[in-house]
């Protein structure tokens, strides 16, 4: 049986998969383990390949353990993921990883499905004192924006960098953090996507008054 950081995967069944977006999708399936908001799982189709890793987008006490994932056509697992349906089966992982939210004050910047562990925060309680910045190329890529936005208010802020959208900025997340002044070192910062996205946008809130110590980022799974 494949292994991985946290021990070793398990079948679950598929309650249902949906296509969100183009390319994008979100699986649920059945729960057995406990998590913290913004941990990560591995996922195979069978117990003898290989795994990949994903963040969970649920709540901690939710009944079921939701995954957001794009298709990557020359990809191994998700266009198989995306062709499953309710009634088939996969092998996953318990949750493991140290990329966990707080309570206190934060500012969570995602690109793309990177959205998915600060949906799994937001999901869990943690709305107070947030800031959440998403970047997307189109006006579908805001995944999960219905639940956001009545909540954050001002403080969900969309970077379209593809579309002029209405009520959204047109760039990426990186040219919305050079339009605004110096940055606030109280809260933490969570960085959330490609490896591109994480050292560009820590090095620019470096640049605006952040200390290293309050960055803390994820390539996005």
């Amino acid at each position: 049986m494949s292994s991985n950081l946290n021990g070793d995967l398990r079948r679950v069944r598929i309650e249902w998969v949906r296509q969100i977006a183009e390319n994008a999708y979100v699986l649920e399936y059945q729960r057995f383990f406990d998590f913290e908001a913004g941990q990560i799982i591995s996922i195979a189709l069978s117990a003898d390949e290989s795994p990949r890793m994903y963040s969970i987008a649920s709540g901690e006490r939710d009944e079921n353990i939701q995954v957001l994932f794009n298709v990557v056509n020359e990809g191994h697992l998700t266009p198989a993921l995306s062709c499953l349906k309710a009634g088939d089966y996969l092998w996953t992982s318990a949750g493991f990883g140290k990329f966990t939210g707080t309570t206190g004050k934060a500012w969570w910047i995602a690109q793309g499905t990177g959205i998915a562990p600060f949906a799994s925060m937001f999901r869990s309680g943690q709305r107070e004192g947030k800031v959440l910045i998403h970047g997307g190329r189109y006006p579908d890529s805001f995944y999960y924006s219905d639940e956001f936005e009545p909540v954050l208010g001002e403080n969900y802020i969309r970077c379209c960098s593809r579309e002029i959208v209405s009520g959204t900025f047109h760039g990426r997340v990186t040219d919305y953090l050079n339009s605004i002044g110096p940055l606030s070192a109280e809260p933490l910062y969570y960085l959330c996507g490609s490896s591109e996205m994480v050292v560009e946008t820590r090095d620019l809130l470096i640049k605006k008054g952040v200390p290293f110590t309050r960055i803390v980022g994820e390539i996005y799974f």
